[in-house]
């Protein structure tokens, strides 16, 4: 019986790993069917990460030593998926897709969430280099340049705002003539002067060559018209899809607390509503969608089975 499984191979599983096999846990897995990682992989450079500073390191770069030094402790890798988690009395069961199923004491779920696609021409061919889903991430990368939010909730509206300190001109292109975000949220921005709302619209194309993302075409949804913008940054907002599949039960209900948005309800001890199930990173509710915030919570974590299993002894 493992001491606990850990679901998800981001910075706040390897993370978990590292801390939990290095305080002492001898029986550690951590199930990710590809290389772990996360999503940072996909980043062409790195620049917010306390201590890494290094503008020729990608983010496959930077997850590289993450792997050597979490594996070097114990923790071992299964390249498996899991389809599901059940409680059996004090223990948990973790079923595979194989069939198979594994027992452990105490399980630790880190699937994340992934920003959903707007899916417009370009989308994929630019993602990383000019599209991005994060501006606290890439905003500093288009200092005193123009750029595009696409979007019209809260999320981009407030991460229009973040860019508008950094960026000579923000310009907001939403679907709807309203925007979906809350008032106060909406106010703020059009009380700022470099961020401009363009309704109606859509991102008909991103353009660009060998060097990146160099514009967009914009398309009026009411008059079919494109406007070519020239700018070096889109940033796209339209939601995420969280990865909460293995938190349900044979019925499709979640065998511990959820947010109305699908995000797990946890502590500031990253305790979820049942004994012995913690979860980190960006499937958690309130998760800044941060490397550095991800790694905490992993961290976080890991310290609580710990002592949970110390409890339980």
């Amino acid at each position: 019986m493992l001491d606990c499984a850990i679901i998800g191979g981001g910075p706040a599983g390897l993370t978990a790993g590292l801390y939990a096999t290095r305080g002492g846990l001898k029986n550690v897995s951590l199930f990710e069917m590809g290389v772990p990682g996360g999503q940072i992989t996909k980043s062409s450079e790195i620049e917010n990460y306390p201590g890494f500073f290094d503008s020729s390191k990608t983010g496959l770069d930077f997850m590289e030593t993450w792997q050597k030094q979490c594996f070097h402790f114990g923790l071992k890798h299964e390249i498996k998926k899991v389809n599901s988690i059940e409680k059996m009395g004090e223990h948990f069961t973790i079923a595979l897709e194989s069939g198979d199923s594994v027992e452990a004491k105490t399980v630790i779920v880190s699937t994340g969430a992934v920003p959903r696609r707007a899916n417009f021409k370009g989308e994929d061919e630019f993602y990383g280099r000019g599209v991005s889903t994060c501006a606290t991430c890439d905003g500093f990368f288009y200092k005193d340049k123009p750029v595009t939010v696409l979007g019209g909730g809260d999320t981009a509206l407030e991460e229009a705002f973040f860019l508008s300190n950094i960026c000579s001109e923000v310009y907001v292109v939403h679907r709807r003539d309203t925007f979906r975000a809350a008032p106060p949220t909406l106010d703020r921005a059009v009380r700022k002067e470099n961020i401009h709302l363009i309704t109606d619209s859509v991102i008909e194309e991103a353009v660009g060559d060998a060097m990146g993302l160099s514009g967009v075409d914009i398309r009026n949804t009411k008059t079919d018209k494109i406007t070519h913008m020239d700018n070096t940054g889109l940033f796209v907002f339209v939601g995420q899809d969280v990865k909460n599949d293995v938190l349900k039960d044979g019925n499709g209900d979640f065998i511990c607390q959820m947010s109305d948005f699908g995000q797990v309800v946890v502590d500031l001890k990253m305790h979820t509503s049942v004994e012995g199930l913690f979860v980190a990173g960006d499937l958690r509710i309130d998760a800044p969608k941060q490397v550095v915030s991800a790694a905490g919570d992993g961290a976080i974590a890991a310290l609580q089975v710990i002592s949970h299993l110390q409890e339980q002894a």
